[in-house]
C-alpha cells in the first residue's frame, strides 16, 4: 500500500472581516496518499481553495493540524514554510503567472535555479510536449501552451506535492484535455501526487478519488477505481 503523504486533522479556518466571520473549513480530516490523483469538486465557496493553500502552506489553518511525511507543518513559521514550499511543493492555477519577458525555457529555469535537485528546463518541457516552442514568449503561445509552461515550470522541482486550483478553468475542452494529459503523466511518472481543483464534474473520471465539498466540509468521498485518460473523460 502506498504511504501517507500528508494528513489534516480537524482543520478550521475562520476569516475574520471585522463585522462578520467566514468559516472557510469547518473540521476536515484527510489522509492523502503518496502518488494518488485527487479532484475535489463543489460550489464555490466551499472550502476547496483553502485547503489546498493550508496543504501548500501558503496559509495557516485556524486550528487543527498538518502533518506531512509525519512530521507537523502547523505553528511552523514564515521561514520553514517558505523551504517546505520550495523542496516539495508545486503549485498551478487557472491564470499561468508567466513572466511576459522571459521565454518558456526562461520561466521553467527561474524554478530549476533554486531548486535541490530539480528536472532540467528543457526535460520538464518535453514532459509536457512544450520542446518545439521553448525559445517562445509567453505572447506567441495559446493558452494552453501557456498553462503547459506552467505545469512544467511547476514540476521542475520534482515536488512530492502538486497543487492545481482550476487549471483548465480558462481553457477550451481540446485544450484543456492537454493540459490535463501533461498533469496525468507527471503524476504517473514522477509519482508526485496531484490535487485538482475544478467546477468540471467530468474530470473526476481521471481520479483515483474524487472528495467533493459543502460549506467548509467534506461532503463525500468516491474511490474511482479505473482511472480514465484525459481523452476519455465527459465535459
Amino acid at each position: 500500500m502506498p504511504s501517507t503523504l500528508m494528513t489534516a486533522r480537524n482543520l478550521t479556518k475562520v476569516y475574520d472581516t471585522g463585522e462578520v466571520k467566514v468559516h472557510a473549513l469547518r473540521g476536515v480530516d484527510l489522509d492523502i496518499k503518496q502518488g494518488e490523483l485527487i479532484v475535489l469538486l463543489g460550489p464555490s465557496g466551499s472550502g476547496k481553495s483553502t485547503l489546498l493553500n493550508i496543504l501548500g502552506g501558503l496559509d495557516s489553518p485556524t486550528s487543527g493540524e498538518v502533518l506531512f511525511q509525519g512530521k507537523s507543518l502547523t505553528g511552523s513559521s514564515s521561514a520553514a514554510l517558505t523551504r517546505y514550499r520550495r523542496q516539495h511543493v508545486g503549485f498551478i492555477f487557472q491564470f499561468y503567472n508567466l513572466v511576459p519577458s522571459l521565454t518558456a525555457r526562461e520561466n521553467v529555469s527561474l524554478v530549476t535555479e533554486i531548486a535541490d535537485d530539480p528536472i532540467p528546463a528543457d526535460e520538464a518541457l518535453a514532459m509536457v510536449g512544450m520542446s518545439e516552442r521553448i525559445d517562445h514568449f509567453p505572447a506567441e503561445l495559446s493558452g494552453g501552451e501557456q498553462q503547459r509552461v506552467a505545469v512544467a515550470r511547476a514540476i521542475a522541482k520534482r515536488p512530492h506535492l502538486l497543487l492545481c486550483d482550476e487549471p483548465t478553468g480558462a481553457l477550451d475542452s481540446a485544450t484543456g484535455v492537454r493540459v490535463l494529459e501533461a498533469l496525468e503523466h507527471v503524476n504517473r511518472t514522477l509519482g508526485s501526487t496531484t490535487l485538482i481543483i475544478t467546477h468540471n464534474v467530468g474530470i473526476g473520471e481521471m481520479a483515483d478519488r474524487v472528495i467533493r465539498f459543502s460549506d467548509g466540509r467534506i461532503a463525500s468521498t468516491e474511490n474511482m477505481g479505473r482511472r480514465r485518460k484525459p481523452s476519455e473523460i465527459s465535459w
